[in-house]
């Protein structure tokens, strides 16, 4: 008998709809880095802080992601 309450196609569908996010998640930060680097090179400053809390922000929710999918294999 299985551990999982999933059988293994909606943990496949569950997989792909997590790495769906994270990519977006990344491509979001992408964006993010360039934004802000424009920005600061063109002397506003104060972009910087908030650019930065929205970056860990999007590091948090990955790795949350990551440990979700490390317990849905278990």
């Amino acid at each position: 008998m299985s551990r999982s309450p999933f059988i293994r196609g909606q943990r496949m569908t569950i997989l792909l709809g997590i790495l769906s996010i994270q990519v977006i998640l990344v491509v979001l930060q992408l964006w993010l880095l360039t934004a802000t680097m424009d920005s600061f090179l063109a002397g506003r400053d104060s972009v910087v802080v908030p650019a930065a809390l929205a970056s860990l922000g999007c590091f948090a929710l990955n790795i949350g992601l990551l440990r979700y999918l490390r317990a849905l294999d278990r």
